[in-house]
């Protein structure tokens, strides 16, 4: 019998829980996320156009490499198939 008492308060527990869809746990969600996103340290702008010039520049020559390359292997295996 007190196996079965301690399942119904686990169940009444469980029930008394608000549901994370509801208006108030929402808002609570939103209010949490603002909070978050006002921590948030950003870059400026000679940070941010630094970054993405590496990053287009790395982009370039990986290509021209990867290029390259299959050029030669295609050249090398079109040989071999002849």
């Amino acid at each position: 019998m007190a196996a079965n008492t301690k399942s119904k308060k686990n169940s009444v527990a469980k029930s008394k829980e608000p549901s994370p869809f509801s208006p108030k746990q929402i808002k609570q969600f939103v209010q949490e996320v603002k909070a978050e996103f006002l921590k948030i340290v950003w870059p400026d702008k000679k940070m941010t156009l630094g970054l993405t010039g590496v990053v287009v520049l790395l982009t370039v020559v990986i290509s021209i490499y990867l290029g390259s390359v299959d050029l030669v292997l295609g050249k090398l295996v079109s040989t071999f198939l002849r």
